[in-house]
């Protein structure tokens, strides 16, 4: 396959970011990529975590119950096995280079726990914001294994995983109506053999960035080129096209992320993400009263 599409303004990078070393659920360690910091520079989305280890002691106690309302989750496995229960009755077992997309809308209870004890554990989690109109949705789950994730290959030897939004003409795992989807995510696992070159057009307005974690990544820009190294984020400047990436120190991994801002306030407390005080305060009232799902 090669369909690789004409990038006549490609998308510099704009900054780099270093990710914050942390722990969560009952002491998952992480890397937090994504902070609360960056919210309203790569609106639509919240957060991105990182999590990798091969000790047991730093993923087996897991994400026992925590709510969430007003957001979706998707959590990208790429090594281990995580299982996954709600208060809304959904169950499914993560594996392998799957995928879990959760629309917590007006709220649920949900534990995402190993199911191993031994052995590499590795994955993603994204925080994409809802509009205020869709914050108190029905929540929606969706386990998505790794055969039913779209994959194309290109001539270089490119592999292309798509997991959301549109590539080279290939639709994703998840796609909805505009309508219901109105932040449009593009979400790419993209590996690129030594020395191959990969190019993706996005929209002018959306907000996009991208992440290494394997390998070191060369950007082309306008004004030249930049290196991203493996651990590392590079938000992608506005405007432009689309994106030109090469493996620019033997094969490479990358996430490439994209969407259309919401351009609504933003209101977090821990796991509720609301658009003003008071629903936060109402998001809290109904979680300590057993209302949330």
């Amino acid at each position: 396959m090669n369909t690789t599409p004409l990038i006549s303004r490609p998308r510099a990078v704009e900054r780099l970011v270093v990710g914050q070393a942390t722990s969560d659920g009952a002491g998952v360690k992480l890397t937090r990529v994504l902070t609360h910091d960056l919210q309203q520079r790569l609106d639509p989305f919240l957060m991105l975590d990182h999590f990798a280890s091969d000790d047991p002691d730093d993923y087996i106690a897991g994400f026992p119950d925590h709510p969430h309302r007003g957001f979706e989750t998707v959590t990208y496995m790429v090594a281990g096995r995580m299982r996954h229960r709600d208060s809304a009755g959904h169950e499914g077992l993560l594996q392998n280079g799957g995928v879990q997309w959760m629309t917590a809308g007006r709220g649920l209870i949900h534990s995402e726990m190993p199911e191993q004890e031994a052995g590499v554990m590795e994955g993603f989690q994204l925080w994409l914001n809802l509009p205020g109109r869709d914050k108190m949705c029905p929540p929606w789950y969706r386990d998505i294994q790794s055969a039913e994730i779209p994959e194309y290959t290109l001539d270089s030897g490119v592999l292309v995983r798509v997991i959301s939004g549109e590539s080279h003409g290939v639709r994703g795992a998840v796609a909805r109506p505009e309508q219901e989807f109105p932040t449009e995510p593009l979400y790419l696992d993209i590996l690129l053999p030594a020395d191959s070159e990969f190019s993706q057009s996005l929209p002018t307005g959306h907000h996009a960035f991208l992440y290494v974690y394997r390998g070191v990544v060369e950007v082309a820009g306008a004004d030249g080129t930049t290196q991203v190294p493996s651990q590392r984020m590079a938000i992608l400047a506005n405007g432009g096209d689309g994106v030109q990436l090469r493996a620019a120190d033997g094969a490479t991994r990358v996430l490439l992320i994209a969407g259309k801002p919401l351009k609504e306030p933003i209101a977090q407390y821990g796991p509720f993400v609301m658009n003003t005080r008071e629903e936060l305060m109402t998001a809290v009232h109904d979680y300590q009263n057993g209302r949330l799902a």
